[in-house]
């Protein structure tokens, strides 16, 4: 029984299970598990590179368990590149993977290091159909992971909590929320049909961008008043003005425009502070 729905053979297979590799949602959650480890005071590359691995799995599981429930279960896309038996498959095959990911995190740091990456495939697996059928886990699901795979990059290098990537965690937490509420946005008429509750859909297009914007002020303006206190290297502050400048050039756009832009405005956002934290450019002048 064939794994991918178009075509036949080794390439096809390939080709088909590649193409769950999506980079622009992708990257973020391993950028932030390497942000973390950055935070941390020593660097270990062997339970980093299983950190990144593991969200790299569970990325993967999301992708494939989305495209899944959108083509076979709710008829939403028009084409799926894999087969029923090739979308089980790669379940499998990435569940295995983080699960293997997390036990060696278990026994090479502690169990808090596993129970902080479990998560990130419960998210992952369970965000369609159950996640995102409710506006407040619709919206945090994505972000929640982003925030806790930058919290276990960090705990798995120094295996210890520490206010710098708490707030961190924090402010991604919110920050890519009201990105994902004005994400949300742009498929309102068909999420309105069948009932699926996103923000927008709760509240009305236009109030969810009201709320998207209050998010992601509130992230920027938590990053400079955490800056002015000196628990964000003073340099932090210039990842909150480089994003904040991308976010005015977004306001004005609809929101398939705006969400590519603020999508691209974080990657910016997490270079300046990855910045910020290795170089502290600022800090003799703060």
């Amino acid at each position: 029984m064939s794994l991918a729905r178009h075509g036949a053979g080794v390439g096809a297979t390939a080709r088909a299970f590649w193409s769950q590799v999506h980079p622009v949602f992708m990257l973020p959650p391993l950028a932030a598990s390497l942000f973390g480890a950055v935070l941390a005071e020593s660097f270990a590359p062997g339970v980093a590179t299983l950190h990144v691995v593991a969200m790299f799995a569970a990325v993967y599981t999301a992708h494939v368990k989305d495209g899944y429930v959108d083509f076979y279960v709710r008829s939403e896309d028009d084409d799926h590149p894999l087969t029923e038996r090739g979308c089980r498959l790669g379940l499998a095959v990435s569940t295995a993977t983080f699960a293997l990911c997390t036990v060696a995190l278990f026994m090479l740091v502690d169990w808090i290091a596993a129970a902080l990456t479990i998560p990130a495939w419960v998210i992952a697996y369970y965000h369609a159909p159950q996640l995102d059928m409710n506006p407040v886990t619709a919206t945090t699901g994505y972000p929640l992971g982003i925030a806790l795979s930058l919290l276990g990059g960090f705990y798995v290098q120094v295996g210890t909590f520490a206010l710098v990537p708490i707030g961190f965690a924090a402010v991604f937490l919110v920050l890519l929320s009201g990105i994902k509420v004005i994400d949300d946005a742009k498929d309102y008429d068909y999420d309105r049909s069948i009932r699926k509750r996103t923000v927008a859909v709760a509240v009305g297009p236009d109030r969810a961008y009201t709320v998207a914007y209050g998010l992601m002020v509130t992230a920027l303006l938590v990053v400079v008043a955490f800056a002015t206190a000196r628990v964000f290297p003073p340099s932090a502050v210039l990842a909150a003005l480089a994003f904040a400048a991308v976010a005015v050039v977004a306001h004005r756009a609809p929101p398939k425009l705006a969400t590519m832009l603020l999508i691209r405005g974080s990657y910016v956002f997490l270079a300046v502070l990855v910045a910020a934290v290795w170089f502290e450019p600022l800090a003799r002048f703060w």
